[in-house]
């Protein structure tokens, strides 16, 4: 799905050769200034590498339209982004700006907030929501919008253990039922394990083990 031959970016990252297939769930794991949310940028061309190529599908990110890519590559970054409105506008408000016809209907998006571990509901003012009700709305958009694959930078650092557990057991087999992808940055390693089919160590992808940001 993902083909990364000789990146270079800044003095951040260097990756002789990577490639990611589809159907997996990935976790970009080291430590803190490894690199692993600059790598993550790169998946939907958020960043542009300085030298190298990242194929998606056969085809050069930088030769892809934004809008479309963005469609089929959604990222959800770590802090969890509330637009005004209600809980329901937030939910559609990823495929309204990706350009997208089919909403889910009301139903539908209260039995994924109850997936999500969430009894609200869908006409509630989002502004009144807490952080971790707000990661789990965000982590709902990125949901409906039904991408191939889903970038998720500590997608659940907001919530309790047991919270997380569920919500990463209701999105793992999710993804697997619909053979979907995922690369995913976490710092916890029992996450990691738990949850990917492969670990990408940062410090043995990059080329250069001194490079750090």
């Amino acid at each position: 799905m993902f083909v990364i031959r000789n990146l270079v970016y800044k003095n951040i990252l260097r990756i002789e050769h990577l490639e990611i297939e589809s159907g997996n769930i990935y976790c970009l794991f080291g430590t803190s200034g490894s690199g692993k949310t600059t790598l993550l940028k790169m998946f939907n061309g958020m960043l542009t590498p300085d030298e190298g190529e990242i194929h998606f599908k056969k085809s050069s990110i930088q030769e892809l339209d934004a809008v479309e890519l963005r469609q089929k590559v959604v990222m959800l970054g770590q802090d969890p982004i509330v637009f005004e409105g209600t809980i329901r506008d937030n939910l559609l408000i990823g495929l309204r700006f990706s350009e997208q016809d089919k909403e889910p209907s009301d139903n539908e998006l209260t039995d994924l907030l109850q997936k999500l571990q969430l009894s609200k509901d869908l006409d509630e003012d989002a502004a009144n929501l807490s952080g971790g009700e707000k990661q789990r709305i965000a982590f709902g958009r990125v949901l409906v919008m039904e991408p191939d694959v889903f970038l998720l930078d500590e997608p659940t650092s907001a919530l309790d253990d047991d919270t997380e557990t569920m919500v990463m057991d209701y999105f793992t087999k999710r993804i697997k039922e619909f053979n979907k992808t995922v690369i995913m940055v976490t710092h916890s390693k029992d996450t990691a394990e738990t949850y990917s089919d492969q670990l990408i160590y940062m410090s043995e992808l990059l080329k250069d083990k001194e490079v750090r940001s």
